[in-house]
């Protein structure tokens, strides 16, 4: 797929959006009450589900156990009528260990976990409805499913995947531009301190582009935390009025 076809001369992309605009957000949180904390999140069509549980005692091998620090659990999984393949996706597979593994290091720079010392905090992950962005759609739902169970964070941990076609940065890619042939990175960032948790590639990327990809994706997790935060107040009220305080 040539670049034309992913940004028109007008500046315009598949969806219509701007080459920095990000895809439309919708997010709740508490949506279940069995769990510690949980959200809900749509950007663009993709859809994710995130569950936390913890921080508690460790299960299993007790030789896991950190004694100055909680150990961060992450499983990713997708579920099988999320994309147009109607293939079994079992959990084990090694994408879902990858990235699962992702999640792990991206919560391990956030989450404080010296306050949790021998205790284990479990994440987990379920894409609904997969429309590009994956890891960064999962790391925003997850971060909301944290701060719902009420586990302290350093900040709040954004992610984005960006993409570089005709000279020009594209931010939040759907699933036809990261199938495009598009050198694109993904990146978790805590904003406040622009500390990068977590920095992948699967492409090859010129190192003259790499500077002006990263500033790009900065950017636009500066963007997504905004939108988180405006999800979390609204929450905040919500449970406020309903608890009468």
């Amino acid at each position: 797929m040539a670049g034309l076809e992913l940004l028109s001369d007008q500046g315009y992309r598949l969806d219509g959006r701007k080459a920095t605009e990000l895809r439309k957000f919708q997010a709740r949180m508490g949506v279940f009450a069995q769990a510690d904390g949980s959200a809900y999140l749509e950007q663009g069509n993709t859809k994710a589900l995130a569950v936390v549980y913890g921080p508690h005692e460790m299960r299993g091998s007790r030789s896991r156990t950190l004694h100055d620090r909680a150990v961060i659990n992450c499983q990713y999984s997708m579920a099988t009528f999320s994309t147009a393949e109607r293939k079994r996706r079992p959990h084990g597979d090694r994408k879902s260990t990858e990235m699962s593994l992702h999640l792990k290091q991206t919560f391990e720079a956030a989450v404080m976990t010296q306050l949790y010392p021998r205790s284990q905090i479990d994440i987990y992950v379920k894409i609904l409805q997969s429309d590009g962005g994956n890891y960064s759609v999962c790391v925003n739902a997850a971060t909301l499913a944290v701060i719902d169970a009420g586990i302290p964070m350093r900040d709040y941990v954004c992610a984005c995947t960006v993409g570089f076609v005709d000279e020009t940065p594209l931010a939040d890619l759907c699933y036809a531009e990261e199938g495009g042939g598009v050198s694109s990175l993904a990146l978790a960032l805590l904003p406040r301190g622009g500390q990068i948790a977590l920095l992948q590639m699967d492409a090859r990327l010129h190192q003259d582009h790499l500077e002006t990809l990263i500033e790009a994706a900065m950017t636009a997790c500066k963007g997504v935390s905004k939108v988180l935060d405006e999800v979390v107040r609204q929450h905040l009220q919500e449970v406020s009025v309903l608890t009468g305080e």
